[in-house]
């Protein structure tokens, strides 16, 4: 077993808390030295675990982008169906999910990840926001929108159904009840129905829904275990 396979299948069962570098070189069966060949400490291991199954909210979005890096809304929505897919249909990715959400906390050793998280977030949010600027030059959608708060209002809703999900997983299909809550939301960002020639976010093409769960959050190793 290589030590971010210990390291999760621990976390997920104890907490990372409660987990020493010594509890994970046992399950891993190597030495306390091995792990530290590869890793300073319990944080950049943790560090590395959640780069091996790549975070929602810093990777979800990895989908194109135009030459200033600005997603279409188009995009947005394939990036965030995708969390939501992943999430469903990779072990790992719903794992990973389950440490970072229930099993952590952000003090002592672990406290330089909290800004790494609070960073994501940071960036998730100006994404969105530039997309929404995005579409407003475009016509996509009204100049009166205020961006800004559609950014964190939709950063809410995507992190409200992960969390409600990762908790209680049979309470609901997270891919149904996830892709209809973001394209439910983008829509009611636009101009009223009668005046749009054509509908804001067409349905998903036979080509994107087969690229769901092949790019993005399920990206394979960062670095050797």
């Amino acid at each position: 077993m290589s030590l971010l396979d210990a390291a999760e299948q621990l976390f997920q069962q104890r907490g990372v808390s409660r987990c020493s570098l010594q509890d994970i070189a046992l399950s891993a069966g190597v030495t306390r030295g091995a792990i530290y060949w590869h890793f300073k400490d319990k944080a950049e291991l943790f560090d590395a675990m959640m780069d091996r199954a790549t975070m929602p909210l810093e990777e979800g979005m990895d989908v194109n982008v135009d030459a200033k890096g600005v997603l279409s809304l188009r995009d947005l929505r394939w990036g965030l169906v995708n969390v939501f897919y992943s999430a469903m249909h990779n072990e790992r990715t719903r794992r990973v999910f389950e440490i970072a959400m229930q099993k952590v906390e952000y003090t002592g050793e672990m406290q330089a990840l909290k800004e790494r998280k609070l960073q994501s977030h940071r960036n998730w949010r100006e994404q969105n926001r530039l997309c929404f600027e995005h579409a407003i030059e475009i016509g996509q959608l009204p100049p009166s929108l205020n961006t800004s708060r559609a950014a964190v209002a939709l950063v809410a809703l995507v992190d409200g159904l992960l969390h409600q999900w990762i908790m209680d997983p049979e309470s609901f299909d997270l891919m149904d009840v996830g892709q209809t809550a973001i394209e439910g939301f983008l829509n009611s960002l636009s101009h009223s129905p009668s005046a749009c020639a054509e509908p804001l976010l067409p349905p998903m093409t036979a080509e994107e829904i087969a690229r769901l769960g092949q790019q993005g959050i399920c990206q394979g190793l960062k670095r050797e275990d």
